[in-house]
């Protein structure tokens, strides 16, 4: 089945697939349901292998987060006290030696949001040997730094796997913003070959996947590789500017941060970034769009339930059962 054949919404949004894309063996995602009833959540996208449980982006957290519970295997649905993740979210970077590792960051011992010994290693990820990032350590967990495969091999084929592609190993990009000709062109040469390089080892395996980025120059290298295959586009600080950069490639879905969400006590709350944004119900334009709204990320169960009441399809989350019955 063409990937063109389902519904756009279809492909990021719950527990089932179905097989045969046009992107070699990669599968597409059914939906749960488009119509939300007291029996449906959103679904769980867990962010880095649910982060806030287990050592971030290694095989260990995408083969904990993985597991599905009895209700999504009978059912198809994804019920509110289900464990497993429906979709599991993963960062790409390359080393020196051109193997994608799974890695959230730029330094070995550097963390999201300056903190220090995310490994036991030091150095630029991109700049260091493979031996020597594959051997790093993880937050002290006897885990350590994955190549792509072992992460993809860890992750049971009827999960789908959300790629972000974190740096093609540079310090010259143009983050969460929209870009000139001129500029896109020069930025598309510096993602082509880690793009390519990427997609040519998620094409091995049978699981539903969605590309993400910050960046434009990333998500139009994907379309270019392969116009067929499901792209969201990370919003930052400006919801004008990520609905530029997604519907210039017409991207299946938005992944916005909590605080850009409308009908919520949060909206532009400070978080990475804080508001005033634009006078935007992102929910209700994306599904007008026929786009899935899958947002980040999530830390506690208040969040994810204001969150589900304004509509949005997916929760990118730290943790898992944010959604059970209390």
């Amino acid at each position: 089945m063409e990937m063109t054949s389902l519904n756009r919404r279809q492909f990021v949004i719950g527990a089932s697939m179905t097989a045969g894309s046009a992107f070699g063996g990669v599968g597409t995602v059914s939906a749960v349901t488009r119509e939300k009833d007291d029996e449906t959540a959103p679904s769980v996208i867990a962010h880095r292998g649910f982060a806030g449980v287990y050592p971030e982006n290694t095989v260990r957290a995408a083969r904990l987060a993985s597991h599905t519970s009895k209700r999504r295997r009978e059912t198809g649905k994804a019920g509110r006290a289900s464990l497993g993740a429906d979709m599991i979210e993963i960062d790409i970077v390359p080393t020196a030696d051109g193997d994608i590792v799974v890695f959230h960051d730029d330094r070995l011992s550097g963390r999201d949001g300056g903190e220090r010994g995310l490994t036991d290693a030091s150095g630029v990820v991109w700049e260091t040997p493979s031996e020597e990032v594959l051997a790093a350590e993880v937050l002290e967990s006897g885990e350590t730094v994955p190549r792509l495969s072992d992460v993809m091999d860890a992750i049971p084929k009827h999960v789908g796997v959300n790629i972000e592609l974190k740096n093609p190993g540079s310090f010259d990009l143009q983050f969460a913003t929209a870009l000139s000709n001129d500029e896109l062109e020069q930025q598309k040469e510096i993602w082509e070959s880690f793009t390519e390089d990427a997609l040519a080892i998620a094409s091995e395996y049978e699981n539903p996947i969605l590309i993400s980025s910050f960046y434009e120059a990333a998500l139009a290298t994907v379309r270019e590789a392969d116009p067929t295959l499901p792209i969201a586009f990370l919003f930052w600080d400006s919801i004008e500017e990520g609905l530029t950069v997604t519907r210039r490639y017409d991207c299946e879905a938005v992944h916005p941060p909590w605080n850009m969400i409308q009908d919520t006590p949060f909206f532009e709350d400070e978080y990475y970034t804080s508001g005033p944004f634009a006078d935007i119900d992102l929910v209700e334009v994306a599904h007008a769009e026929d786009r899935a709204v899958n947002v980040y990320t999530i830390g506690t169960w208040y969040q994810a339930e204001q969150l589900a009441a304004a509509g949005v399809d997916g929760l990118i989350s730290d943790y898992p059962a944010l959604l059970s019955p209390r």
